[in-house]
């Protein structure tokens, strides 16, 4: 059996870190906003057992990739002996805040989940995806979502359906780099569901990044000048909102080089869905 599944990118509208756990990981806050744009991933089941990945940009090393530590999870949890052909195709930038490979993990632990008829639930999945990465789940809900906790904690929302420009540096940022460096905030005062509105969002990230590449803080003021821009996740991707798609367009015309951008509309359920479930 195939599938091709989209691979979407999110952003974090606002990342809010509360507190440190005693296990090292963080107390966070956030709002994750699914986005219409991604990678995709096509899905072959055979019955040889293993897993192999090819993907379209040479710079994705095979054995470190969260597609394959998705896939065996799932072997591992289900002791199913099926394997797979996937092709990754790869569009959105690594390292760049966009949860790129947390949403390749997700969508192939729900496309596997389809061609090998393993029937598990959509908690269940979530349940093997955070094993793999802390946003894994979100993908896997599928759903713009409120997160607390380690980001594991999620309730659907629905949000104004925004156009964003999605502006990248030529930076790879390390998500560990940042949650691990001594000056990062992380007794922001937690706030209400109720009450999350945009004014005061933040990211208690950008600052730590900015000090450390300050190539971020460069796209960020230049992308600024237009519209309020913030960065998403742990960097480096800057993002503003627009009304319009065109507003969006003409700006991303402007964005000086080497820096990359895209546009891309926010929606409340993830594009996955439009295909596994279609309303």
């Amino acid at each position: 059996m195939k599938l091709s599944l989209p691979a979407p990118a999110k952003l974090n509208l606002f990342l809010h870190i509360t507190g440190k756990k005693e296990n090292g990981y963080h107390e966070l806050q956030t709002l994750f906003q699914m986005l219409d744009y991604g990678d995709y991933l096509e899905i072959e089941s055979n019955d040889s057992g293993k897993i192999d990945l090819l993907t379209t940009k040479k710079n994705i090393p095979n054995q470190e990739n969260a597609v394959l530590h998705a896939a065996r999870a799932l072997q591992s949890h289900t002791a199913c002996g099926h394997g797979a052909k996937i092709l990754l195709k790869k569009n959105l930038p690594i390292g760049a805040g966009l949860g790129g490979g947390s949403s390749n993990a997700a969508s192939a632990i729900l496309g596997l989940n389809i061609v090998w008829n393993l029937k598990l639930t959509n908690t269940e999945l979530q349940n093997i995806g955070s094993k793999i990465g802390a946003d894994v789940p979100v993908f896997i809900l599928g759903k713009t979502a409120w997160g607390e906790g380690i980001g594991e904690k999620l309730t659907p929302v629905d949000i104004p359906n925004n156009w964003f420009l999605v502006l990248t540096p030529n930076i790879f940022i390390s998500t560990t780099e940042i949650f691990s460096h001594p000056g990062l905030t992380r007794n922001t005062h937690p706030i209400k569901i109720r009450a999350f509105e945009e004014k005061g969002w933040k990211n208690d990230c950008q600052l730590v990044v900015e000090d450390l590449y300050p190539e971020v803080k460069k796209a960020r003021q230049w992308l600024a000048n237009f519209a309020p821009a913030r960065m998403t996740g742990t960097g480096g991707s800057i993002f503003s909102s627009f009304s319009t798609e065109d507003e969006a367009k003409a700006l991303l015309k402007k964005i000086p080089k080497p820096w990359h951008g895209f546009v891309a509309k926010g929606v409340n359920r993830s594009p996955v869905f439009k295909i596994l479930s279609p309303e």
